[in-house]
C-alpha cells in the first residue's frame, strides 16, 4: 500500500517512513510538512492512505482533510496527533476521516493503516472511550429510511454508549445471541462492518 506521511517534525516523518517501509507492506513515495503539501502530494501521488498530523504551521491537517475529501470523497485519511482533544475528534468524525490515532501509540499505526486500507474506520482506544461522551442521547436521524425499528435504535444507542453485547442483553432482557443477531442485521442495513463504525455513524448523524 502507498502511504503519504505529513508532519511538521521531519524526525517524525523519517521515523514513521522507516518503520512502515520496514514492514515490507508499505511504500512511502513522499512526505510533507504541512496541510498545503498534503493536498499537493495527494493529488500528485493519489496514495492509498494519507497519514497526517493535525496541528501544523500554515494549513492544518484537518483543513487539508476537508479540502481533499471534498474533491476526492473516497480519500482514506488517517489523522495522527499528540492531542486528545474533543474538538479535533468531533471535526475528524464530521469531515469523514477514516481514523484518529495518538502518536505515542506507535505499535498500532501499521495495523490501523491495514484496517483503513481494507475499508474500516479506526480510532485509538483513548478516542473510542471519549466518543460516548460526545454523543447526544437523542437521535435526530431518520433510521426508518434504513428499515431500522425502535428496538434496533435502542441497541445502536447502547453500542454508541460503549456497552458490550452482554451488558446490552442484561439491560434489554435479551439473550446475547439475540443481541448479536440484531447487531448483524443493523450493520447489514447500514452497510457497516463493525460496532466501532456503528458508534461513529451514530455520532455523525446526531
Amino acid at each position: 500500500m502507498n502511504v503519504i506521511i505529513i508532519d511538521d517534525d521531519k524526525f517524525v516523518t523519517s521515523a514513521l517512513k522507516a518503520i512502515l517501509e520496514a514492514s515490507g507492506d508499505v511504500t512511502v513515495p513522499a512526505t510533507g510538512t504541512d496541510g498545503s503539501e498534503a493536498i499537493e502530494l495527494y493529488e500528485k501521488y493519489n496514495p492509498d492512505i494519507l497519514l497526517t498530523d493535525i496541528q501544523m504551521k500554515g494549513l492544518s491537517g484537518l483543513e487539508a482533510t476537508e479540502a481533499i475529501i471534498k474533491k476526492y470523497p473516497g480519500a482514506r485519511i488517517l489523522l495522527l496527533t499528540t492531542f486528545l482533544d474533543d474538538e479535533y475528534i468531533i471535526q475528524a468524525l464530521k469531515l469523514g476521516a477514516k481514523g484518529y490515532l495518538l502518536k505515542q501509540d506507535y505499535e498500532s499505526i501499521l495495523p490501523a493503516l491495514e484496517a483503513v486500507y481494507s475499508g474500516q474506520s479506526v480510532f485509538g482506544t483513548e478516542i473510542i472511550s471519549k466518543i460516548p461522551g460526545l454523543i447526544s442521547s437523542t437521535s435526530k436521524f431518520d433510521y426508518t429510511l434504513y428499515d431500522i425499528n425502535e428496538r434496533e435504535i435502542n441497541i445502536i444507542e447502547l453500542i454508541a454508549d460503549g456497552l458490550s453485547n452482554k451488558e446490552i442483553s442484561a439491560k434489554l432482557f435479551l439473550s446475547e445471541g439475540t443481541v448479536r443477531n440484531y447487531l448483524s442485521q443493523i450493520l447489514e442495513k447500514l452497510g457497516l462492518h463493525n460496532r466501532t463504525q456503528l458508534a461513529v455513524f451514530y455520532y455523525k448523524h446526531n
